[in-house]
């Protein structure tokens, strides 16, 4: 009696997951829940729309001719109302992960749900945060916070469990790196190397402070930032480290905003009175340029066509020219950005701000509201956007 009861508790435990009673095709193990809705194939791309995951945790497909929302898909049982994640487009299949631990894979052009996955047992209440699905080879990898800190790699035909692999803490606070057949992750203290179709360790590497940045690399090695103030470059297949690059004093937080392009690390610290970009030689570690902002804190960076665009703290939009550091435009902005920026074309960009998708146009320098929110939440965390193409 006692069995029969585990049983059927176990039942409506999973039919509160996916919001419905399970079929045949729904598989449960102690680390995913899995739900096959239809065959997975590849999309042809409505490029007419851009994605917008709303900082309430709805994603939805916005078209830019008819600006009209084409579909909308939200989380089965979020517990909070949270972007905190980007996405990942490919072969027209979008790949979410919510906060709440789930993973959906989404036709682009109708919202169709081809699968469902929900990472941990029935019982945990798993958190993915400031995670990107990584996908390689036929396989999705993410990280997930307390209590269950474990990486996965999931199929992506059905969002099955490959391989997982318990980290030391629950401090995963960036995507992972896949690189030469490895995936690498950080979790508080320690850097790890993972052979990328078994999930079986290379190497677990432990440091004095907790590693936070993003995983990044040149293609040979790998380059990676702690919480407080050093860069380290690091061998693929040991723990090694090949060279420290510590950064002006008062000066931290790299977090997400790392990047690696031909043979060069260029990474922004924030600090109390200056934050600064950096490029770094990827091989020797020396500095090649440095471009400091008075006053103001360095929120998003990223390459777009050999140039370095982000905006600051104070909504400061910016491009630099990658070689030297020189500004080459730079404009404050009446809207804040709170997402990344999405380039659309030659002319423009887009990004979220706590009220609208708004469009950049360089020449103009308007900031024109394309799609404009009907409520405005007080605890705005983060937006993404992904224009189809």
């Amino acid at each position: 009696m006692k069995k029969n009861l585990i049983t059927l508790l176990f039942v409506f435990t999973v039919i509160n997951i996916f919001g419905q009673a399970p079929t045949t095709d729904l598989i449960v193990n102690d680390k995913v829940v899995h739900k096959v809705i239809k065959p997975i194939t590849k999309v042809p791309l409505d490029e007419a729309s851009i994605l917008i995951y709303d900082y309430d945790g709805t994603l939805f497909s916005f078209d830019l001719e008819s600006e009209s929302i084409v579909w909308t898909v939200k989380a089965t049982d979020a517990f909070t109302e949270m972007c905190a994640n980007a996405i990942t487009l490919q072969d027209g299949v979008i790949y979410v992960p919510f906060i709440n631990g789930e993973i959906f894979a989404i036709d682009n052009q109708t919202g169709a749900i081809f699968w469902k996955s929900r990472l941990g047992n029935v019982t945990d209440q798993i958190i993915l945060k400031d995670q990107a699905p990584v996908i390689n080879n036929g396989k999705l990898y993410i990280t997930a916070k307390n209590p269950n800190n474990n990486i996965y790699a999931l199929d992506i035909k059905n969002g099955s469990l490959i391989w997982n692999y318990k980290l030391d803490a629950g401090d995963s606070h960036t995507p992972v790196l896949v690189f030469d057949n490895k995936v690498f992750t950080q979790s508080a203290n320690s850097f790890y190397s993972f052979e990328a179709n078994t999930g079986k360790l290379v190497y677990q590497k432990t440091f004095e402070e907790p590693i936070t940045g993003k995983p990044v690399t040149d293609g040979e090695n790998v380059f990676v930032a702690n919480e407080k103030d050093v860069v380290y470059a690091l061998s693929p297949n040991k723990p090694d480290i090949l060279w420290e690059f510590k950064l002006a004093e008062n000066q931290h937080t790299i977090k997400e905003r790392i990047f690696c392009k031909d043979n060069k690390v260029y990474f922004a610290a924030q600090g109390p009175e200056v934050s600064s970009i950096y490029a770094v030689d990827s091989k020797t570690g020396t500095q090649i340029w440095k471009r400091d902002f008075i006053g103001d804190n360095i929120d998003y960076i990223l390459e777009e066509s050999d140039n370095i665009w982000g905006y600051t703290h104070k909504a400061r939009l910016f491009q630099l020219d990658i070689t030297n550091g020189e500004i080459a435009f730079e404009v404050k902005l009446t809207t804040k950005p709170i997402s990344n920026l999405e380039f659309a074309d030659d002319d423009s960009l887009f990004y979220y701000s706590d009220a609208a998708l708004i469009q950049f146009e360089f020449k103009s320098k308007d900031e024109n509201e394309v799609y404009l929110r009907t409520s405005i939440k007080d605890d705005v965390y983060s937006a993404y956007v992904k224009k189809i193409r």
